[in-house]
């Protein structure tokens, strides 16, 4: 399968490089408008032709599937060239920059019975997809809540603000691990240095009694990439930054038992064993990359398609709405 990537910035190299380990695949060419860019592709994959009009990425007859690795305002704009010109496109996160543009290139890819792939990378890693296997498995009981930490100092974004930049990780793993969908979304958040917010707090509400909260900044002092996930059973915690024990399992919890009304309400707490199960240490972007492939020849759908891709898009698209109103509730 060949394969062609618009975009060789930040992310563009380990789109290539992946691609280009999958047996049978390869990265046939290369658009970008950094002719160093170009340069550098050329001097580690002398093979690949290198271009500067995505148009003949998007038109060629010898490539099967488009990556486009470029600005979110883009990305609508390339993957529909890529798409009604029968390829198959793999879109870096997040999917386009409006509902309305997702909404159009999932019908026009269903109806040229092509494939779309939204990169959220961390479905992918070893941890998501445990924690995956801990919370369908029931381990931990009726969820509570989620809540989860994404900060560091930069890197500063001027076409999003922190939420569009950093929130889609966190809101597709969530989305890819609670079967309830949102039903509301609070957000609010300030800007310091270049008029985006720089640093935010994201309330998602759902139907049931599950509640998720996201703090996002692009100020912080230190690296955090927490995740707690609280159920009635047993609690969670998915730590990112730690490299030998990425998830702690812990048998802590509140028993309630109601003797003769509300006014007895008995409270016990429940504290038992840590567990830190064993965690996959592939590479995440290696795995996703073969999965597209694997979904384009057997004709499978994503986990990570254009609809999952339209669904955060509408979450990000609310939290604009709600900071725009100071912190209003916006319902998906």
């Amino acid at each position: 399968m060949n394969i062609g990537v618009i975009g060789y910035g930040y992310w563009g190299p380990n789109i290539v490089r992946n691609f280009n380990n999958i047996e049978g695949t390869q990265v046939i060419a290369v658009c970008d408008k950094n002719q160093k860019a170009l340069k550098q592709v050329k001097k580690i994959y002398p093979k690949i032709n290198i271009v500067s009009e995505c148009r003949e990425i998007t038109t060629s007859k010898n490539i099967d599937a488009v990556a486009v690795v470029t600005p979110v305002s883009t990305h609508y704009e390339f993957a529909r060239q890529a798409l009604q010109n029968g390829k198959h496109v793999f879109v870096e996160k997040p999917f386009t920059a409006t509902a309305a543009q997702a909404e159009e290139l999932i019908n026009l890819a269903e109806k040229k019975c092509l494939k779309i792939m939204v990169d959220h990378t961390f479905l992918f890693t070893g941890a998501v997809r445990k924690i995956k296997q801990i919370v369908d498995e029931n381990m931990l009981g009726h969820l509570y809540y989620y809540d989860s930490t994404r900060v560091n100092l930069g890197l500063f974004q001027h076409d999003v603000n922190v939420i569009w930049d950093l929130a889609p990780h966190d809101f597709s793993v969530m989305d890819y691990l609670i079967d309830e969908k949102p039903s509301a979304v609070v957000a609010s958040g300030k800007s310091h240095i270049n008029g985006m917010e720089d640093i935010a707090y994201v309330t998602v509400h759902f139907t049931n009694s599950i509640i998720a909260h996201f703090n996002v900044n692009w100020l912080s002092p230190v690296k955090v990439r927490t995740t707690l996930i609280g159920g009635e059973k047993k609690m969670l915690v998915w730590n990112d930054v730690n490299a030998d024990e990425k998830i702690k399992v812990y048998d802590k919890g509140i028993e309630v038992k109601n003797k003769e009304g509300i006014y007895n309400l008995l409270v016990s707490y429940r504290s038992g064993d840590m567990w830190a199960p064993k965690v996959e240490q592939k590479e995440a972007l290696g795995l996703e990359t073969e999965y597209f492939i694997d979904c384009i020849e057997k004709s499978k759908t994503p986990i990570n398609d254009g609809h999952a891709g339209l669904r955060i898009v509408k979450m990000l698209e609310a939290c604009d709405k709600s900071l725009q109103n100071d912190g209003k509730t916006v319902n998906l």
